[in-house]
C-alpha cells in the first residue's frame, strides 16, 4: 500500500537536518507541501527546502525560537499567508543538555522545557485551532525519544522535558479527537543523526551501541519517516493518544538485567 497525503500543508520543526529533514523529505515526496522550520541553521534549512521541491512541492523557510511564543505565532502566520491552510504538524525540534543534579544548570533546565515542551505546546495550539476551524481534521506528531521512559545520567532537563511531551500529547489527543485530528508520538532510539555524532564518527562506540540494539544496528532518518508518513496518512485515522517506539528492539531490554 503506497502512503499518500496529497495536497497537505505540514509544519516540520527542526527541519533542516537529521530526522527532521527526513520527514520534510518524505512528506513531499508522498504530496505535501512543507513549511521548513530552522533556528540556527539557515543553510542547512534552504537545502531542505530544495529538496522539498525537487519533490514538486511547495516549500517556504521559516526562522524561530519555537521556545519563544511570540515567534511561534510569526510561524503560522507566514504559513497562514503562503499556504492558507495547515494539515499536519510534526513537533521534531528539540536540544539536550542541562548537566546531572545537583549541579545542574536551572537557566539550561528552562531552556530545554521551552524548546522541547512548551515549543510543541505552543504550536500545538495554533495549530489545533486552525484545524478545528477548516473542518477536515488533522494529524499532530511528536518526536519524543525512548529517554522519556528510560533516563540516563546527566540528561534530565532532557528525559523530564521528552516525558511531558508524552503526556502532551495522550492530553492533547484527548480534547482534538472529536475534531478528527489525531495525536500520536514517535520515540526514537539510537539515530544516526547530528544529535548521535559521535557514532557517526566513531566506528567503535557505534558498534558497541549497536550491539544493545536487539536488530543490531542504528536508525536512520528514513526509519521515522517512514513512522511519520503512516501517522500523517488517512491509514492512521483511527489511531490517536499512542507512543510509536522506533528503536530496533531497544525499549525490549529495558530495563536492563
Amino acid at each position: 500500500m503506497e502512503l499518500r497525503i496529497d495536497d497537505k500543508v505540514a509544519l516540520v520543526t527542526g527541519s533542516d537536518s537529521g530526522i527532521g529533514r527526513g520527514i520534510a523529505t518524505l512528506f513531499a515526496q508522498s504530496g505535501a507541501d512543507v513549511a521548513v522550520h530552522y533556528y540556527r541553521d539557515r543553510e542547512g534549512a534552504g537545502e531542505t527546502a530544495d529538496l522539498v521541491r525537487a519533490a514538486g512541492r511547495k516549500a517556504i523557510v521559516v526562522q524561530a525560537d519555537v521556545g519563544n511564543e511570540s515567534d511561534v505565532e510569526r510561524i503560522f502566520g507566514e504559513i497562514d499567508a503562503a499556504f492558507g491552510r495547515i494539515d499536519i504538524l510534526v513537533n521534531n525540534a528539540g536540544q539536550g543538555g542541562g548537566g546531572p543534579f545537583p549541579g545542574i544548570d536551572p537557566k539550561q533546565f528552562d531552556r530545554v522545557m521551552k524548546t522541547n515542551l512548551y515549543g510543541p505546546f505552543s504550536c500545538i495550539r495554533l495549530a489545533t485551532g486552525r484545524m478545528i476551524a477548516q473542518g477536515e481534521g488533522g494529524r499532530v506528531i511528536n518526536v519524543t525519544s525512548v529517554h522519556q521512559e528510560a533516563p540516563g545520567y546527566g540528561s534530565s532537563a532532557y528525559h523530564v522535558s521528552k516525558g511531558g511531551l508524552h503526556n502532551l500529547s495522550r492530553s492533547a489527543a484527548l480534547d482534538v479527537a472529536q475534531y478528527g485530528i489525531t495525536v500520536n508520538s514517535i520515540a526514537p532510539g539510537m539515530i544516526l543523526t547530528p544529535m548521535n555524532q559521535y557514532a557517526i564518527d566513531d566506528a567503535e562506540r557505534r558498534e558497541a551501541a549497536e550491539a544493545q540494539i536487539p536488530i543490531r544496528r542504528a536508525g536512520v532518518p528514513a526509519d521515522i519517516a517512514n513512522m511519520a508518513l503512516f501517522l500523517a496518512s488517512d491509514a492512521a485515522s483511527y489511531c490517536t493518544g499512542s507512543v510509536y517506539y522506533v528503536d530496533g528492539g531497544w525499549m525490549l531490554t529495558w530495563p536492563p538485567v
